[in-house]
């Protein structure tokens, strides 16, 4: 749904983190990929220790954390939860599809990778769209924030930079292979529930 900038939660001001391997002080929204979870843009959240989770290494290269601040006053902000209408826009943007939604900054829900193979359920016939909706709200739930206009990146100010270590790197990694571990046991379980035959 479209949201007034002025309602945004937290207020106008929104303290946002971007993890990669350089210092970005002026983000280029044309950059990203275009089949990312909500089309090209520039990636961010408002959780740190997300950010941190979301580090990775790179032979030769630092893992830097760069801190922004977001005035959203007059943008225009959609903001999806974990629902079809999320659901079929992520779709549409993986498959390259043309990206149509009118928005400054988009705000929702992290798709986890499954959601490939529970399209393929749904379109097999297996499951309806409502148990596969089901096996999208497995898992924990992580907010990203992304900048789709040149508007929106002349309202993002560069705060600082950290650089990670290579232990606080790895021990996200870890923290973050228990968790996608455990997701695994919970979407089959959940699977094996929908589809046991009574």
């Amino acid at each position: 749904m479209a949201e007034d900038a002025g309602k945004l939660k937290g207020g106008k001001h929104k303290i946002l983190y971007h993890t990669g391997f350089d210092i970005i002080r002026y983000p280029d929204v044309h950059h990203g990929r275009k089949n990312a979870d909500f089309g090209q843009g520039f990636y961010l959240t408002a959780d740190a220790d997300f950010a941190h989770r979301w580090a990775r290494e790179r032979k030769g290269e630092k893992t830097i954390l760069n801190t922004y601040e977001l005035n959203t006053e007059g943008l225009r902000i959609h903001h999806f939860s974990r629902d079809a209408e999320w659901f079929e826009y992520i779709f549409r943007n993986r498959n390259w599809k043309s990206d149509e939604l009118i928005a400054d900054v988009i705000i929702g829900p992290i798709a986890n990778d499954t959601i490939y193979d529970t399209f393929g359920i749904i379109t097999s016939g297996i499951l309806n769209p409502e148990e596969a909706m089901e096996l999208l709200l497995v898992g924990p739930e992580y907010s990203q924030f992304v900048l789709k206009t040149e508007r929106a990146a002349d309202r993002l100010t560069w705060l600082s930079s950290e650089i990670l270590s290579p232990e606080t790197v790895a021990g996200y990694r870890a923290t973050v292979a228990a968790e996608e571990e455990a997701y695994q046991i919970q979407f089959a379980q959940v699977l094996n529930r929908i589809t046991e035959v009574p």
